[in-house]
């Protein structure tokens, strides 16, 4: 027999050590199905006003999208394709009004009533999936980096300090369609824990260390060591900072 858990979630944003926030993120609570959760972080790109942009309209296409979802009769991986191709338009409609070019990545996932999970991403914020206090899948980053990391030219803790680590490859708002990878989960279990966050969190820890934290701390600690952890070791030059975790205890 499966053993039954309950939702823990929590989210966190900081401001790091930028002058303005282009982060956001948001925890979506379906309106007529219990336990039916999404998360979703974006990471705005293109100056003051046209990071803020792009990632809010991540956020207000989500929630559209969100509130028109059936977990009984509708696709998941459907829903979260178009969250991401739906942003990328928007984004590019408000690029004339922007100072500059707005971009934005997104990583997002969805627990459905069938026990399951599904996840997408575009750019460099992650997904992270834990089980047992350990790592059991992470996305991989549409970056120059991670390029060179899957081609074995880089080992991963090359890749964290490369000059070049900032380099995306694809993203939300550019002239190219954006990459849209999708993870399914097919059964989730007691003790699981799914994170979302921008660079400005996973750039600071190995998985080991997020496992770690995340098995031993509520999602509400969780966020809130993480971000003051990464604050700490980005020593003055951070970035802004966003992470979203869904814990499913053990009844």
């Amino acid at each position: 027999m499966t053993q039954g858990y309950r939702i823990q979630a929590s989210t966190g944003l900081h401001r790091g050590d930028r002058d303005y926030q282009q982060d956001q993120v948001a925890l979506l609570s379906h309106k007529r199905i219990p336990g039916c959760v999404l998360a979703v972080v974006a990471d705005g790109m293109g100056g003051r006003s046209g990071g803020r942009k792009a990632s809010d309209q991540v956020m207000l296409t989500t929630q559209q999208l969100f509130n028109r979802f059936d977990p009984e009769t509708d696709d998941p991986d459907a829903l979260l394709r178009k969250i991401v191709e739906e942003s990328h338009i928007v984004i590019k409609l408000t690029a004339v009004a922007a100072e500059q070019e707005p971009h934005s990545t997104v990583a997002a996932f969805v627990l459905t009533p069938d026990g399951g999970a599904h996840c997408v991403h575009a750019g460099d914020s992650r997904i992270y999936h834990f089980r047992q206090g350990k790592l059991h899948f992470r996305t991989l980053d549409h970056s120059y980096v991670q390029s060179l990391v899957n081609q074995g030219e880089l080992t991963e803790q090359e890749a964290m300090d490369h000059p070049h680590s900032n380099i995306l490859m694809g993203c939300l708002g550019t002239e190219n369609d954006p990459p849209v990878d999708l993870h399914t989960i097919r059964r989730l279990q007691a003790g699981d824990v799914l994170l979302a966050c921008s660079d400005g969190i996973w750039h600071y820890f190995n998985p080991e260390e997020m496992a770690s934290t995340v098995s031993m701390l509520t999602p509400r600690e969780a966020c809130e060591f993480l971000i003051q952890k990464a604050r700490t070791r980005a020593k003055g030059g951070g970035d802004n900072l966003s992470i979203a975790v869904v814990k499913l205890d053990p009844l």
